[in-house]
C-alpha cells in the first residue's frame, strides 16, 4: 500500500513535469515541502519519477509504437503519465514484477481517471510487457 501511495505521488510529479518541463530536482524539492512521508516512500517516489523523466523519450516511443491508432499527445494527461510510470517500471526496474506494475497502474487509473482508461492502460501495458519479456529472453 505504501508503494501505491508513492506511485500516486509519482503521477502528481509527472503531471507537473508534463505541463511545465521544469527541472525534475526543483519539482521534487517543491513537492515534498510540508509533506510528511517516511523515507521509503520518498526514495521510491523520487527514484521512479527521476527514472521515468530520464528515459521519457524512449518510453514515449515505446508507448507510441504500442498504442495503435492513438497519438500520445492526444491521450488524457493522466493516462499518458500512468502509462509512462508503469512502462518505466516494466522496462527499467527488474526489482518490480511487471504484473505488479500493471496492477498498480490499473488501480491508479481507476482512482484518478476512468473505468475506460483502466482497460485502455491495461491493454497497452500488457503489450509492452510481452514485448519486453520477449526481448529479454
Amino acid at each position: 500500500m505504501k508503494r501505491r501511495l508513492a506511485r500516486g505521488y509519482v503521477l502528481q510529479l509527472l503531471f507537473q513535469y508534463d505541463f511545465t518541463h521544469r527541472d525534475p530536482d526543483a519539482l521534487i524539492s517543491e513537492f515534498w515541502e510540508g509533506k510528511k512521508a517516511d523515507n521509503n516512500i520518498i526514495e521510491f517516489t523520487n527514484g521512479i519519477f527521476k527514472g521515468t523523466v530520464e528515459n521519457i523519450k524512449a518510453i514515449d516511443n515505446i508507448i507510441k509504437g504500442t498504442a495503435e491508432h492513438w497519438v500520445l499527445e492526444r491521450m488524457a494527461i493522466v493516462d499518458r503519465n500512468i502509462l509512462r510510470l508503469a512502462a518505466y517500471e516494466i522496462i527499467y526496474r527488474d526489482d518490480i514484477p511487471p504484473a505488479v506494475s500493471m496492477d498498480e497502474a490499473i488501480e491508479i487509473a481507476k482512482k484518478y481517471s476512468s473505468m475506460e482508461s483502466s482497460s485502455f492502460i491495461n491493454g497497452i501495458l500488457d503489450k509492452i510487457s510481452r514485448k519486453h519479456q520477449r526481448a529479454a529472453n
